[in-house]
């Protein structure tokens, strides 16, 4: 039993395994390499190594393309439990400094501007030396790289096209009406959503649930729809509305200091669009443990309302 273990041991190592998983997840031996920090070569080798080791063919090779033979599909489940039981083994001594790996992280804008300098932080106190990959965007693109395996984890909101096999559900993001100061006593006095449209009415991206919803209301009211005006950075919205330029329909969060200090004021309506709801989102079927975590900390930084 021990000269099998030193055997194993001498023949299959994790660095090998990885490139597998990588591979597969990738693509290509080439994305793998670039995911993985190493050459193509190197993870020719260690595929062609492993291979070997088995007396298995794991992949087929198609011009520049990979595909899982049967038996490679079989194995790459238990390569995955194996490099799950690796990171496992240093979360149980203590020593996640160990884990030195990438984490590709896709944020929409509302995130970025509001809770994720915190869920950085706290994923740094867990994980010291991962590294972290961010790109910011919306949504609707966030999900589709989410999809296609372009990034790992996901703090986006809905609605999805598709059901991730790890999610877990966040807090939800209310909606306010702000003006400047100004602009905001001109206003008082009323609560019919239908004085907003006498001025510029700022939101979001046009194909976001909430735009929607307001052009919506504009169609069923016959309010003019030419008076609203989208951005897909809502941080853009913030200058405009700061100068009177019209009204907004924004989260509360990403306005919450500005109406702290006055700058910005809220607006009675008898609309609004319905919350923001957010998810962390994963795939669990082929993510690392620390995706998992990093799903769980998202989660402490921003509870689900109950």
């Amino acid at each position: 039993m021990i000269l099998r273990a030193v055997m194993i041991k001498s023949q299959i190592t994790l660095k090998q395994l990885e490139a597998f998983a990588f591979v597969v997840d990738t693509g290509t031996f080439r994305a793998a390499a670039t995911a993985l920090g190493t050459t193509q070569p190197n993870i020719s080798s260690r595929i062609s190594a492993l291979e070997m080791a088995l007396d298995v063919a794991l992949l087929y090779r198609d011009a520049g393309s990979v595909r899982l033979t049967e038996k490679g599909r079989e194995l790459l489940v238990l390569t995955r439990d194996i490099l799950r039981a690796g990171e496992a083994l240093l979360e149980a001594a203590g020593r996640q400094e160990l884990i030195e790996e990438r984490l590709r992280l896709g944020v929409t804008e509302l995130v970025a501007c509001t809770w994720l300098q915190t869920f950085l932080r706290l994923l740094r106190q867990e994980y010291p030396n991962l590294r972290v990959e961010l790109e910011v965007d919306l949504s609707l693109q966030i999900e589709e790289r989410l999809r296609e395996g372009r990034i790992d984890l996901a703090l986006q909101n809905g609605p999805f096209a598709f059901q991730a096999t790890g999610e877990q559900a966040l807090a939800e993001e209310p909606y306010v009406w702000v003006a400047n100061t100004d602009l905001a006593n001109e206003l008082a006095g009323g609560a019919s959503v239908a004085r907003f449209f006498d001025k510029a009415v700022l939101t979001h991206a046009r194909h976001t649930s909430a735009a929607r919803a307001l052009h919506e209301l504009a169609a069923t009211g016959g309010y003019d729809a030419g008076k609203i005006i989208h951005s897909s950075a809502l941080s853009a919205c913030l200058p405009m509305v700061n100068e009177g330029l019209g009204v907004a329909l924004l989260p509360r969060s990403l306005v919450s200091e500005e109406m702290k200090d006055g700058r910005l004021q809220s607006l009675k309506s008898d609309w609004i669009a319905p919350p923001l709801s957010f998810f962390a989102r994963f795939n669990a079927d082929r993510a690392p443990r620390f995706v998992a975590k990093a799903c769980e900390i998202a989660a402490s930084v921003r509870p689900a309302d109950k």
